[in-house]
């Protein structure tokens, strides 16, 4: 027989398990998701604002904009990646807020995704902390691409980095450096990849500014909408 007290205690643990088997799911689809409408077909990406939450409301904050409505993926490498978000139809670049701080090892520390296929990043100039609103989707594993962590210590004893090894250089000097920061993963294709991979199978060349890379049919992002 179970006592008043043991009785308790199971029923509130079950209490616990049911609350959990309800919330488990809720917290799951937390994820904000946006449906790309193109000429190529839909897909939809989820974003990570607990692993990126300046790059996943900078990007939000442009669909919300419309900024997105009427651009098209104006460099497409079939064995890289397929960018787009800065250029409309005829080539002329839409404005943009000011650029958004990198982020890469910040998201990548919480667990975030890598520049594997599939996964939403940033495309930004030399300078890290240069994404406004163009981003690009890998169509293949890009591990070079992925911020390099900085092991801790100041001097860091022990570095490595494409195969060599550097002994006790001063923190900033890793943490300041330029090629060390990687691109900033903040999202996924989660429905429509076969969209992706069809629009990376374009046949490319010269286009508006650009001498290479360029979709010869326009592949127009028709709109970005925010389905949650």
């Amino acid at each position: 027989m179970i006592s008043s007290s043991r009785r308790g205690f199971t029923l509130a643990i079950a209490a616990l398990f049911a609350i959990f088997s309800i919330a488990t799911p809720a917290q799951a689809e937390e994820a904000p998701r946006v449906r790309f409408s193109t000429s190529a077909g839909e897909f939809v990406v989820e974003v990570y604002p607990d692993k990126a939450p300046r790059t996943v409301e900078n990007f939000l904050q442009y669909v919300r904009d419309r900024h997105y409505d009427g651009t098209v993926f104006h460099r497409v490498i079939e064995n890289f990646m397929i960018q787009g978000g800065g250029f409309d139809a005829r080539y002329v670049e839409r404005k943009t807020r000011a650029p958004v701080a990198h982020e890469g090892r910040e998201a990548l520390s919480r667990g975030g995704p890598r520049n594997t296929v599939g996964t939403l990043a940033m495309a930004r100039t030399n300078d890290p902390n240069s994404a406004t609103a163009q981003f690009f989707i890998n169509v293949k594993d890009n591990a070079f691409l992925d911020p390099t962590p900085i092991p801790p210590g100041d001097p860091v004893p022990r570095f490595e980095y494409q195969g060599r090894v550097y002994e006790n250089v001063p923190r900033a000097n890793l943490v300041n450096a330029p090629q060390l920061f990687g691109y900033t993963v903040f999202g996924k294709v989660v429905s429509g990849l076969g969209t992706v991979m069809k629009i990376k199978a374009a046949p490319t060349g010269p286009g508006g500014p650009f001498p290479s890379d360029v979709p010869k049919s326009p592949i127009l992002i028709q709109s970005a909408t925010l389905v949650k």
